[in-house]
């Protein structure tokens, strides 16, 4: 495989797992960013080097240990005892993420088609067990026919929006608008980028066994600058809709709305896609923890794992949301305070063998 190909992969892979139904309903952009007025930018600056950083940091411990299982990544960084205890947890959150973008597939047909709840719910169903029954190739092939779609689209619409006129008053009194303290814009930042990492984890390790070390690290830092990029355009245009926006689920739909009504109808399409990236990646990484525990094999622990979501994406979006995702802020906290510490770790000890060989060859001479 060409370096360039692995690279793009690479890219698809981080853009797929971060860029999902709360990204691309502009609510995440709002909690994490916009609620903090200008202070924002920072925040968008701030993650957009985080997730290059640790992207890269990932890529190449995985490269180093040869590792393409996160389970194996999270024993490496945190211990057997601590990771056993990590990988449960996000085991659950991987379940509990499936049946919430199950959730948000029927509040989408719902509220925005006016079609059944049941119809959205099923046919991401269906769609999650077709394009993941062959495994990792089917999430590799997924992803790299969605996430360019998806990113195209969210990029022309948020441009387009970044740059359309708004009543000059409401840009000056942003600051006052703004319900965030603007003194708490980095840690939002960093609680955004720790909230999104966990799952990102599971797919980026993932592509170690496709990749070489140079074409995994690569990509991956290149995928977190994508991301900024597109933190960035959906802040500037969200921004420019500030107070409206606060008001509303969906954010970037109304946005949309204000554009055109085929621009509201494309978005409500991207909308959903990212819903499924999303389930996509909860639904892989889920089931393959399954199958590894139990010795099923990945189709049958696939379809079992997704059938056992339905009962509980019956609930209410929302409400999943604010209980599920703190939660993966938390963990993703431990994660990145791990993988920091444990490169920290390999960088002292790989020095100080450095400096012990120098200085017995020092003395030799």
């Amino acid at each position: 495989m060409s370096g360039l190909k692995a690279r793009f992969m690479v890219v698809m892979g981080y853009l797929g797992a971060v860029i999902g139904a709360g990204f691309a309903s502009g609510q995440e952009i709002v909690q994490f960013f916009t609620a903090y007025g200008e202070e924002g930018i920072k925040g968008v600056i701030v993650a957009m080097v985080l997730f290059a950083f640790f992207g890269g940091l990932l890529l190449n411990m995985a490269h180093q240990q040869k590792k393409s299982r996160y389970q194996d990544i999270l024993t490496y960084m945190m211990g057997e005892r601590c990771s056993r205890g990590v990988d449960i947890l996000l085991a659950l959150f991987l379940f509990l993420g499936i049946s919430t973008m199950l959730a948000a597939s029927g509040a989408v047909f719902y509220e925005h088609l006016y079609l059944p709840k049941g119809l959205g719910i099923f046919l991401a169903y269906v769609m999650v067990l077709l394009m993941l029954f062959s495994g990792k190739k089917g999430l590799i092939v997924s992803y790299n026919l969605l996430v360019p779609l998806k990113m195209l689209l969210i990029l022309v619409i948020a441009s387009y929006a970044a740059f359309y006129p708004v009543q000059p008053s409401v840009e000056t009194y942003t600051t006052f608008l703004c319900p965030g303290n603007p003194r708490l814009w980095i840690i939002a930042a960093v609680l955004y980028v720790a909230y999104n990492f966990s799952l990102a984890m599971v797919v980026l390790t993932e592509y170690q066994s496709i990749t070489s070390r140079k074409s995994g690290v690569t990509g991956a830092i290149w995928g977190g600058l994508i991301l900024g990029l597109l933190v960035l355009v959906n802040f500037l245009a969200l921004r420019k809709f500030i107070p409206s926006i606060f008001m509303y689920e969906v954010p970037m739909l109304y946005i949309a709305g204000n554009i055109s009504v085929t621009a509201k109808q494309v978005y409500t399409a991207v909308l959903w896609v990212g819903i499924l990236t999303t389930a996509l990646a909860n639904a892989y990484g889920f089931s393959q923890r399954f199958s590894s525990l139990t010795g099923l094999s990945y189709p049958l622990c696939l379809v079992l794992c997704v059938t056992l979501a339905l009962p509980v994406s019956m609930q209410s979006f929302s409400g999943l949301v604010g209980k599920v995702y703190p939660l993966f802020g938390i963990l993703g906290i431990l994660i990145l305070g791990a993988l920091t510490w444990r490169t920290f770790r390999d960088f002292a000890a790989k020095l100080y063998y450095n400096i012990t060989q120098f200085w017995k060859g020092f003395r030799e001479v």
